[in-house]
């Protein structure tokens, strides 16, 4: 299975599987959503051929796929995943499964379209993590917008246009910038190749401009404090797959997109702005916490819930930069790009889990604040015991995959000043405190009403769905290490590259 184009496979099945459900039509809705569930489970069984065929002693990219595309300038359909990218390939792949599963019957009007706009998304979303081109990988990331955009606006809530817009608007102002920072590294060195960039000498004032046309374009993805404000729109107006796909897969792109152009092309600009984001990753773990604490609509509590979490993913990137050149500490470099990385996965299946639950909840209610339930748990227990996992692994409790990349962040944040560290853990507190004052409002206590009182059990596709992401978030948690490994010699080699290269 080495031998196949499996990337390209991981790109092109889902999209083509999506224009085939366009071509069954929302005539049969049914037939519609078994072939978009059927090409999806296939596109996760030939991803897990990335870890069959993976090798995990080589921390360069494998898999390698090039063919010319538009050679005059350079631009090639170049693909290839080293242990970050498969870890977020099998992430996409796994979860648009789980997605389309528990989105069964969420959806009744064009449905065809909805189906075939997820798995396009996916597609996209393989295409970005498998990119070793950097206009290849910018396509990608253009693209992704057009499947996201239409999922929020077509079947989203009432202000659904209003978040839409504002997530595009966003996402691609960020990305403009991107693209101006390209331009420029091609006319300086006359290629797109990622390796080719990565040993383009740039001196402070290039890494400088560079550094923030980056910065701009993935913290919006991220999000990051203060560009997060169009995250809590698009999860509240988004359907229910909108939002697990939203949470548990794009925003990873902004940290995947660091690691890949940041840290490797700018090293020295990353270092010395490297403070600056740990501000701004602390406050979003602060002060987006506090908010998260006041919000009375559940999508919009989770919705502040990740960017509070994702501000982990920030944290660990940064401190490594600080750790490696200010105090040559590449053990505790690498410790802090691991629990980034372990935070983004367990992110993925956390907060994807919990939308999941969300959805369950509104598809019987119709209604996502939280004064309208109270005492689901007597009449939903196990709906009421994965709400009640995933709500502690939110929060962080040791056994879950909520502590794992966060305890490691955390570790290094104090090898880099115990302040850091005291801040980041406040996490452990605010996190606690807003998810189990929503446990306890929505879950526990007496039934509050007579639409409480009538509610059914998971059935049990809802219970094999929740009872995936339930396995994978104990899984990480107890036994984080075949994760870890994966990725070892690929963080090890980012780490290396922080420490050798200097202006």
């Amino acid at each position: 299975m080495s031998n196949w184009p499996l990337l390209s496979v991981l790109i092109w099945l889902p999209i083509l599987g999506g224009a085939l459900v366009l071509a069954v039509g929302n005539a049969r809705a049914g037939a519609a959503r078994w072939l978009g569930l059927a090409v999806a489970v296939l596109t996760f069984v030939f991803s897990i051929g990335l870890l069959i065929g993976f090798d995990y002693a080589n921390p360069g990219l494998q898999f390698v796929e090039t063919r010319a595309w538009i050679p005059t300038f350079d631009i090639h359909y170049n693909l290839g995943a080293d242990g970050i990218a498969v870890a977020l390939l099998l992430l996409n792949t796994l979860i648009t499964v789980l997605t389309l599963a528990g989105a069964w019957g969420s959806v009744n009007k064009r449905v065809a379209q909805y189906v075939a706009a997820f798995l396009i998304l996916e597609g996209l979303t393989n295409g970005i993590f498998a990119a070793s081109d950097a206009v290849l990988f910018y396509v990608f990331f253009e693209a992704m917008l057009i499947p996201m955009f239409l999922i929020i606006g077509v079947w989203g809530g009432p202000r659904r246009i209003y978040a839409s817009l504002k997530f595009f608007l966003y996402t691609f102002l960020g990305s403009v910038l991107m693209l101006v920072g390209l331009v420029y590294l091609y006319i300086k060195g006359g290629s797109f190749q990622l390796a080719d960039l990565y040993a383009m000498p740039l001196n402070a004032k290039e890494q400088t401009w560079l550094f923030f046309a980056f910065l701009i374009a993935f913290a919006v993805k991220i999000p990051m404090f203060p560009v997060h404000t169009w995250l809590p729109d698009a999860h509240v107006e988004a359907p229910t797959a909108g939002s697990v796909i939203l949470a548990a897969i794009a925003l990873k792109i902004g940290g995947y997109g660091l690691l890949r152009f940041s840290l490797p092309i700018v090293p020295d600009a990353g270092h010395e702005w490297a403070m600056f984001v740990i501000v701004l990753s602390l406050i979003a773990v602060v002060y987006v916490g506090l908010v998260a604490l006041v919000q009375d609509d559940m999508k919009k509590l989770i919705a502040y819930s990740s960017v509070s979490h994702m501000g982990f993913v920030t944290l660990g990137i940064f401190i490594a930069f600080s750790l490696v050149r200010d105090y040559g500490n590449l053990d505790g470099a690498r410790l802090g790009l691991q629990g980034a990385m372990v935070q983004m996965i367990s992110h993925g299946f956390i907060s994807g889990a919990m939308f999941t639950c969300v959805g369950v909840l509104y598809d019987r209610m119709h209604t996502r604040m939280i004064k309208d339930y109270g005492g689901v748990i007597n009449t939903m227990p196990w709906f009421g015991a994965f709400f009640i996992l995933f709500g502690m692994a939110n929060s962080g409790l040791p056994g879950t995959s909520g502590f794992v990349g966060e305890f490691m962040v955390i570790l290094a944040s104090f090898q880099q000043h115990p302040l850091i560290a005291f801040f980041a853990a406040t996490t452990l507190v605010i996190g606690a405190a807003y998810t189990l004052w929503l446990v306890k409002r929505v879950i526990l206590g007496d039934v509050a009403n007579a639409h409480v009182a009538e509610l059914k059990d998971v059935s049990l596709r809802e219970a094999l769905v929740l009872g995936g992401f339930a396995a994978c978030v104990l899984a990480l948690g107890v036994y984080p290490k075949p994760l870890t490994d994966l990725m070892e010699p690929s963080i090890a080699q980012l780490a290396m590259q922080l420490a050798n290269s200097k202006l």
